[in-house]
């Protein structure tokens, strides 16, 4: 039988709320078993950016990464925000290592060929070094990831942290029975985007449809799924999005996602 294994990202406006990211990092120390942390940081690089005067571009909210805006996001994810949840979670009793995708070769990339737009050193996963991973963790650590992989060519490239939390739950498959927890500042997938408390519980495939078609789930809402799904069809077993609250061990109120 498999062992267990949680995946949990945390976007960027858990990370800016300090109160909501002791409270999550918390919860997340908690956690038994087998665990991995996935993080954004975009709203703190847009920050940093912003007082050096490079100023962010964004295409249906993506960002452009040129290299100046690279060097801010290596600072940003993998330095200041990577640093400040390992040192948090260690003094929870976590023993937590930040890494990138660069460290260990643990997730490598190609920068996104030009289509419509070109997004620069925007990279896309081709590989997870699940082997390193495991290590990692049978040797007690709990590796923390953030939102930069690498091409193997000594590049460094800016990827979605959503994308690199499916990548992951993916990869390790095959070694453990994986749960991926999208933390975000909703209690879940609504089914009124105004009433807080209209979380859809369960969605499956056919129901993931329905809500398509009826324009429920829309806008921002759609790549996340996208990322869900893709993660359920490649055998990840389950699939959770909502607040912090959704790892308190007797809470219900998120959304679970199942083929």
């Amino acid at each position: 039988m498999k062992q267990k294994l949680s995946i949990v990202k945390i976007g960027g406006n858990v990370i800016e709320d300090a109160h909501g990211f002791e409270h999550v990092l918390g919860l997340f120390s908690k956690m038994d078993g087998n665990k991995i942390l996935v993080h954004g940081g975009g709203k703190k690089a847009t920050e940093l950016g912003n007082k050096l005067g490079i100023e962010s571009q964004m295409v249906n909210g993506r960002r452009i990464t040129d290299p100046e805006t690279l060097d801010i996001a290596v600072m940003v994810y993998g330095g200041l925000v990577s640093k400040k949840i390992v040192a948090k979670l260690q003094a929870l009793g976590t023993d937590a290592i930040g890494m990138s995708g660069a460290d260990a070769n643990t997730i490598r990339a190609h920068k996104r060929p030009i289509k419509k737009v070109d997004f620069g050193l925007v990279g896309d996963v081709d590989t997870v070094n699940s082997y390193a991973i495991l290590k990692l963790l049978q040797a007690g650590f709990t590796p923390i990831f953030c939102a930069l992989t690498h091409d193997g060519r000594g590049q460094l490239l800016n990827t979605n942290a959503d994308t690199i939390a499916a990548e992951l739950a993916i990869a390790m498959s095959d070694q453990f029975e994986t749960t991926l927890y999208y933390c975000f500042e909703k209690k879940g997938v609504l089914q009124d985007v105004d009433d807080e408390n209209s979380v859809i519980h369960h969605i499956d495939s056919k129901t993931y449809d329905e809500l398509l078609a009826y324009g429920i789930i829309s806008d921002g809402m759609l790549p996340k799924m996208h990322n869900c799904f893709y993660a359920l069809r490649n055998h990840v077993a389950k699939v959770c999005v909502g607040n912090s609250e959704m790892l308190e061990a007797n809470n219900s109120e998120y959304t679970t996602l199942t083929l």
